[in-house]
């Protein structure tokens, strides 16, 4: 189905957000006469989302831009589990402890997309410990469990893959979609959600919950899957060298943040302007039919847009001129990531220093970078691995700048 007459599935067709879609004629009707109820869980692995978060978090903006009410479920419950989708081995297992103050720290990247509150489509945020923590196990497998073919289970991609791969996939993990549909239908009951959302590989866990949902209270409720990402190298959104690009300031930079945006393939900046900006379509189109060294202006509209969303316009202006000031005029940025370091009062390894910015994870690879003409110090290309840096190397700033290859530039300054 491609002509959708509802805004909700219109907008989010025409910026790339569809995958799949269950019951699509049905669906769409239902968004042109009522309010939707929908939502997309979020699991609290780590103390902040990363970018790959990025995609079904634009699902919810738009979803409430377009009239319907959006559910953030965290996922303070079902992380105690794990959900195998997409993995080789098993998450590694969290304290309730830890689990907590990881829901509490994700919370807030929320507000920057959504409009919580009680009334009209506000945002609602859930957090499914509320009802699987206390669940009592025999009554969940008799009342829940059996409505569950292992024959079926076994054909999911999260578990065949896994069995494919000889990779142990343990009893805990393998009730995790049997917790997902259960989701579904709680959310169901308690909100009247109709629509889950997610990723392509969520495919199959959501299409359980509707199953549960039509069997436990005769509901007909709905998917719909957004496309994997890959930047048009093949590679994953949302990692680099450094590791993840992670949407919390504390963890990234609004400055690093900014970066990863700006570096963005050629072939990508259309698709990823809609997706993860609000500009209108037209103007997007406009941007991305740029060429040649015109397409680096669409980049740097990409990166402040895209920066604006998480860390606020503010952030993104002062990251945008922090990079003009850097590459442009070739001077220092006030907002480059500084890192204080002690031994600059006497000296230190080049190739610690390399490591502490975070530019490579060992002094090996310190070393191979600075034997390719990789590392700068000042602007100035070092190809001696056993440099140090001293006082002397201390700009009028009283910096020191270092640099991988034009892109990345971190200060290092005496404590």
């Amino acid at each position: 189905m491609n002509a959708y007459k509802s805004d909700f599935l219109n907008v989010l067709a025409a910026r790339g957000f569809i995958h799949q879609v269950s019951e699509p004629e049905a669906l769409d009707a239902l968004a042109r006469s009522s309010m939707l109820t929908a939502y997309i869980g979020f699991d609290c692995t780590a103390p902040s989302l990363h970018v790959g978060s990025l995609l079904p978090i634009m699902m919810l903006y738009w979803l409430q831009q377009t009239g319907h009410r959006p559910i953030t479920l965290m996922g303070g419950g079902t992380t105690r589990v794990g959900d195998p989708s997409g993995k080789d081995e098993s998450r590694k297992l969290l304290t309730d402890a830890a689990i907590g103050e990881n829901l509490k720290s994700i919370r807030k990247v929320f507000a920057r997309f959504l409009r919580f509150g009680a009334g009209g489509n506000d945002a609602v945020m859930a957090n499914n410990a509320d009802w699987l923590n206390a669940l009592n196990y025999i009554d969940f497998l008799r009342d829940v469990g059996r409505h569950f073919s292992i024959n079926r289970m076994l054909a999911f991609d999260s578990v065949k893959l896994r069995l494919e791969r000889a990779q142990e996939l343990s009893f805990l993990e393998f009730n995790y979609m049997i917790l997902q549909a259960y989701d579904f239908v709680e959310l169901h009951k308690r909100y009247g959600c109709v629509l889950q959302m997610g990723g392509s590989d969520q495919w199959g866990n959501i299409v359980s919950g509707i199953d549960l949902g039509r069997r436990l209270r005769n509901a007909q409720l709905f998917a719909l899957t957004s496309p994997l990402i890959t930047t048009s190298s093949g590679a994953k959104m949302g990692k680099t060298a450094a590791g993840a690009v992670w949407l919390n300031a504390d963890q990234v930079s609004p400055y690093d943040y900014w970066q990863y945006w700006r570096n963005t393939e050629d072939a990508d900046v259309g698709r990823f302007l809609k997706l993860f900006t609000t500009l209108p379509l037209a103007e997007i189109e406009r941007l991305a039919a740029l060429k040649d060294a015109e397409i680096n202006e669409a980049k740097k509209i990409l990166a402040t847009e895209a920066t604006a969303l998480v860390h606020g316009r503010e952030a993104a202006d002062e990251a945008a001129a922090t990079a003009r000031t850097t590459f442009e005029e070739g001077g220092l940025g006030a907002n480059l990531p500084t890192i204080e370091v002690d031994d600059l009062h006497t000296h230190i390894r080049l190739l610690d220093a390399a490591v502490r910015a975070g530019f490579v994870a060992s002094n090996g690879e310190a070393r191979r970078l600075i034997r390719g003409g990789g590392l700068k110090v000042n602007d100035e290309t070092v190809y001696d691995e056993r440099r140090l840096l001293t006082p002397d190397d201390l700009t009028p700033e009283r910096v020191i700048k270092l640099s991988l290859g034009r892109k990345r530039h971190v200060l290092l300054k005496p404590v």
